[in-house]
């Protein structure tokens, strides 16, 4: 009997948890185990961790597979990263950071950066090929109008993956970030301004607060 530690971070993000359920399976290079329920509760920020029983050593892992399934209501979940050790101490980490919805199996692969040619398993050169395939699915091109740069092939930011439209929270803080750049240059009286500079000291005078603030904040 082989027993693998699991352990499962969602992000920290709004809305990443989730009530759905959640298993596992671990992939290695002398067999796989047997889909394994994680949890059925997930809070944002949080880990989870659980033994995986083998009846066997599956040698080094080299995926993982999540499953993702619900009993009534939909409920995304945002995945972190899943990290396995293995009997013999060796630990293996893989990289997610991505939204799981609906009925789904992701697979991920272990986080060693390797090139085409490391692909010695015939399960990793499979893998490599859906993936590739299922990217060339999602960014698809289309001319918007002759001489125009290209575009994705889509009518609505909404018909994207979730993993490929531009966050929300991103959207929201940017939003944020351009009002208060408003305000700031309105108060300075620079929106107002009917008139030309009258030297690049006072040029300097506006800009030095404004900057100093984007500064402080980045800081």
């Amino acid at each position: 009997m082989a027993v693998y530690k699991v352990t499962v971070a969602t992000g920290d993000m709004l809305e990443a948890g989730t009530n759905n359920s959640i298993s596992i399976t671990l992939v290695g290079s002398y067999g796989e185990s047997r889909q394994t329920t994680i949890s059925f509760l997930f809070l944002p920020g949080k880990e989870r961790s659980l033994s995986v029983h083998c009846g066997q050593d599956l040698g080094p892992i080299v995926l993982i597979r999540l499953h993702k399934w619900r009993l009534f209501l939909e409920d995304a979940w945002f995945c972190k990263d899943v990290r396995v050790t293995a009997p013999n101490g060796t630990l293996y980490r893989f990289p997610c950071y991505q939204w799981l919805e609906g009925v789904t199996t992701v697979e991920l692969r272990e986080g060693t950066g390797k090139k085409l040619v490391d692909d010695k398993l015939q399960i990793l050169k499979e893998h490599r090929r859906r993936e590739l395939a299922a990217r060339q699915e999602a960014y698809r091109w289309k001319n918007f109008a002759q001489g125009w740069p290209r575009c994705l092939n889509v009518d609505s930011i909404f018909e994207l993956d979730s993993n490929i439209q531009f966050s929300r929270i991103r959207a929201n803080n940017f939003t944020g970030f351009l009002i208060f750049q408003g305000a700031s240059h309105f108060l300075s009286g620079f929106l107002l301004r009917r008139t030309s500079w009258n030297s690049l000291d006072e040029m300097r005078t506006i800009f030095s607060r404004t900057q100093g603030r984007d500064i402080g904040g980045c800081l």
